[in-house]
């Protein structure tokens, strides 16, 4: 691949670390050709240096009032502009919800082949994705020369940052027309401070919460390891938690660092979205839950005694 462009998907005017991790495989699939990257959005030009230390040599940048809020139309004239000016011989976004709504639409119209949900590649390329809920993994190839990619967040080591770097910045005006959607506002239910699909810890709650109450020990915990909460189907569905929160084949599929899961028995449909996850930590009183097949650690006990005791002995560890 001579020339290969990465979507930076920006989100409460911070780049998410998905674009770095699109970064790392641009620069892999690149093989020492040339890695650029687009932003989108009313205030593009302010991230071309941060990813310039990321490994881009060249950021292409689309401002416009318009796209200040995202918009399948928006979005998908702005990117598809970008990309017949670059020419890429591939286009790395993220496997994020704006990733999974922009990645199809583009490709299609440009007749760019599309590998989603990787999380990771190889030389040739190959692209590695799991399969059947998490239980297998398969590798595709692209038979055409355009290559279209999203990948899965946190499966991709980010690259350290060069602060010496710098990137040619490449301002472009699209033609934004025929909007039949416009975001006036977006109101967020859930109030938590992590992402959940970007978060490398995450502390997640089940029926044996017993409560909406019963998540207040995980928030404490997850307040001192600076992690994300998550739920279960279970938990949601009890009306517990509200659905964002929800981890599962139909919910949000994670792979954090460290998964801790409290209260939660380990029901196919939730083992599908958190399985992948590096260390994972059960905690239920019946030592006969599924749950333990899966965990690489296990703690038999009621979470209202563990968590506390995890809590206060993090807060001593972790000063």
């Amino acid at each position: 691949m001579n020339k290969v462009l990465v979507l930076a998907e920006v989100r409460d005017g911070q780049l998410r670390n998905v674009s770095f991790e699109a970064l790392a495989a641009a620069k892999t699939l690149a093989e020492g050709g040339e890695v650029s990257a687009v932003v989108i959005g009313s205030a593009a030009d302010g991230y071309a240096d941060e990813l310039a230390r990321h490994g881009a040599d060249k950021v292409y940048t689309v401002a416009d009032d318009q796209l200040a809020k995202y918009t399948p139309d928006g979005y998908s004239q702005a990117f598809t502009h970008v990309i017949r000016e670059a020419s890429p011989d591939a286009i790395i976004a993220g496997h994020t919800a704006m990733g999974r709504d922009l990645a199809p639409r583009v490709a299609a119209r440009l007749g760019y082949g599309l590998v989603s949900d990787v999380t990771a590649v190889e030389a040739g390329p190959v692209f590695v994705r799991p399969i059947y809920a998490g239980k297998a993994f398969q590798k595709r190839s692209f038979a055409g020369e355009k290559i279209f990619v999203t990948i899965r967040p946190n499966n991709i080591a980010v690259s350290e940052p060069d602060p010496a770097r710098t990137a040619e910045v490449i301002p472009l005006q699209a033609e934004i027309k025929d909007l039949r959607t416009i975001v006036k506002e977006v109101v967020r239910k859930t109030s938590g401070k992590v992402d959940l699909s970007e978060a490398k810890i995450i502390i997640s709650g089940g029926r044996g919460v017993k409560s909406a109450e019963g998540f207040q020990p995980l928030e404490e915990l997850a307040a001192v390891l600076g992690a994300a909460v998550g739920a279960s189907r279970g938990a949601c569905d009890a009306g517990y938690c509200d659905y964002g929160l929800q981890i599962g084949q139909t919910g949000k599929v994670v792979t954090p660092d460290l998964y801790i899961a409290c209260g939660i028995s380990g029901a196919i449909q939730h083992l599908a979205g958190m399985s992948n996850s590096k260390v994972i930590v059960a905690i239920n009183k019946d030592p006969e839950a599924p749950i333990f097949q899966v965990a690489d650690y296990g703690i038999v006990g009621d979470l209202f005694e563990v968590v506390p005791l995890l809590t206060k002995e993090f807060k001593s560890l972790l000063g």
